[in-house]
């Protein structure tokens, strides 16, 4: 009677604890997800890193790890400029003719005419073409001289002066330390016009600093267009970049800004690149968000450098674009697209007199290593190959 109590007792043991396994995974199952702890709106220099504006939304920011596979190893930075001298040297018509003009027996008005027509053609503009103007008559007259090499040289110091070597072409991209004594990425915002080719920009400079084994991360704020993200992302798998991004045509392009610097700052990145959308320098409005992008991306981290793409066939139109561009967001820097295949180099000259800040990158064909340090020498010499 004994051995069949003890027999019961541990049958219904078993039946409860299968029970109670069974209504236990069901509650896991049937379990809502937690709600977010709502976190007061706070603004100015005491917020934290953390906290987003209230009139930007980032319920919609997704991050894309590049997928496990061997990543590519772009070419090395050092030597690009002279790897594509030939490409550049396509747009020397200026130097070529100007050395052709410069070396005649003897130089008349109508010569000297046809030198400033030269210049002012290929975009240089017309105070630094005076100015360029009055040194080389001055300077070929002294002399006396028709001699090809010795004309090549005054020439190749003439533009090197007006192209201004002493200018500051390297990229801000070192680590700094945020008030809390916590290390954030260089960020580093990109910005243009459409149709200039920012986000083929940002993916190759994205290649530029793998190339230097610096740690990037790509933000996709340009989410206006369906494709630029994935064309972003792209990029960013190749060389095996993390790419912050939005899924949702038309998301708030802020929210993906702060999220890629916050993204950086975790995972303890040495450079943020954010992609912006093209926007015409005319619309209030889009220019006005442009300025929020770098307020919100500035809590977590000071932008270190804002990039305008120019392409370097617009000519004066650039110009234009670069001034309104450079009001709103405090331009550090240009890159000139599209500079392979034109006679327009002269915009190099133009645009820094325009802006008073530096030519840092220049594109040079639509190979993905074909971004290249702009070199002042390298540039110069090329013109006049």
């Amino acid at each position: 009677m004994t051995e069949q109590l003890w027999a019961v007792l541990a049958v219904v043991l078993v039946v409860l604890a299968a029970g109670t396994a069974a209504l236990t995974a069901g509650v896991r199952r049937r379990r809502p997800p937690a709600l977010p702890t709502e976190q007061p709106s706070v603004t100015g220099a005491d917020a934290p890193v953390d906290t987003l504006p209230p009139d930007v939304d980032d319920s919609d920011v997704v991050l894309e790890e590049p997928p496990a596979v061997v990543a590519e190893r772009p070419a090395p930075v050092a030597g690009r400029m002279v790897r594509l001298r030939e490409r550049l040297s396509r747009s020397g018509t200026i130097g070529r003719s100007l050395l052709s003009i410069l070396s005649r027996e003897s130089l008349t008005e109508e010569d000297w005419e046809e030198i400033e027509e030269t210049l002012l053609l290929a975009d240089v503009g017309i105070g630094p073409t005076t100015e360029l103007m009055d040194r080389l008559r001055s300077r070929v007259q002294v002399l006396g001289t028709k001699d090809a090499a010795s004309v090549r040289d005054i020439l190749r110091e003439e533009l090197l002066h007006l192209v201004d070597p002493a200018m500051d072409r390297s990229l801000r991209t070192a680590k700094g330390v945020g008030d809390d004594g916590a290390p954030h990425p260089a960020t580093v915002l990109v910005v243009g016009v459409n149709g200039t080719g920012k986000t083929t920009t940002v993916g190759k400079l994205a290649r530029v600093l793998v190339a230097e084994d610096l740690e990037v991360v790509l933000g996709a704020a340009d989410t206006f267009r369906a494709a630029a993200a994935d064309q972003l992302q792209t990029w960013g798998e190749r060389v095996g970049v993390t790419t912050v991004r939005s899924d949702r045509e038309g998301a708030d392009p802020a929210a993906v800004a702060f999220d890629a610097v916050q993204t950086g700052r975790t995972a303890r990145a040495d450079v943020v690149l954010v992609d912006t959308a093209g926007r015409l320098q005319n619309k209030a409005d889009l220019m006005g968000e442009l300025g929020k992008i770098k307020r919100v991306i500035s809590r977590q981290a000071p932008v270190s450098e804002v990039l305008l793409v120019l392409d370097a066939t617009t000519g004066q139109n650039g110009l234009r674009q670069a001034q309104v561009f450079a009001e709103v967001v405090d331009v550090t820097g240009i890159v000139l697209t599209k500079l392979d295949g034109t006679a327009k180099g002269g915009i190099v000259v133009a645009v820094q007199r325009q802006l008073g800040v530096p030519v840092k990158l220049v594109g040079l064909g639509e190979g993905a290593d074909d971004l290249a340090p702009f070199v002042p020498e390298d540039f110069v010499d090329a013109l006049l190959a």
